[in-house]
């Protein structure tokens, strides 16, 4: 074990993670280590080893160069549009991130409702946060609870993650939405 004084690795997981404005139990959590552990690779008093290193690198967002290689932490983070993950769900819906994780404060996806398809067949909730859809292309029926909205392009619905709801596509062309979760919730 050398002090580095957290210019290493040490040091990168360490700008990585204030970056993601993580903390030490959250990313420990999401990695598989302690919060005493990453202290102590943080300050250069241990060391990782290889499958630690990988599983902080994703817990991060980043690739394992990126904790290997000294230098500063970008500011910004770029999704090239030809690199974004596709996540399909059921029932003619699909989801590309516009966000990597860590998230941070919010979670973007744009969205594509083929006709006839939805979130699902029933109302479903996850978490505390505020969701917001923005209607790009189409049109799109949004259930929340008890109510309805329909809503065309351009239109934006603001509702808790919370509140029961389902979003359908009841029309004969595809749908195009941004979704944005704020705070990111599990779904």
């Amino acid at each position: 074990m050398s002090d580095d004084g957290g210019e290493g690795v040490g040091g990168q997981v360490r700008r990585y993670r204030t970056a993601r404005r993580m903390s030490q139990r959250a990313l420990g959590a999401q990695a598989g280590v302690t919060s005493g552990f990453l202290s102590q690779l943080e300050t250069g008093r241990a060391n990782a080893s290889v499958s630690t290193l990988r599983r902080l690198a994703d817990a991060l967002g980043v690739s394992l160069a990126d904790l290997v290689a000294p230098g500063p932490v970008p500011s910004g983070r770029v999704v090239r549009a030809d690199r974004r993950r596709r996540f399909s769900a059921t029932d003619g819906m699909v989801k590309w991130f516009l966000t990597e994780p860590p998230h941070g404060h919010v979670e973007m996806y744009a969205v594509e409702i083929e006709p006839g398809g939805s979130t699902g067949p029933h109302q479903y909730r996850h978490g505390h946060a505020e969701e917001v859809i923005l209607v790009t292309r189409g049109r799109v029926r949004v259930e929340l609870a008890e109510e309805a909205y329909d809503l065309g392009e351009g239109d934006t619905i603001v509702f808790a993650s919370s509140t029961p709801h389902r979003v359908a596509n009841p029309g004969e062309d595809r749908v195009e939405l941004v979704w944005v979760n704020s705070p990111p919730t599990p779904e």
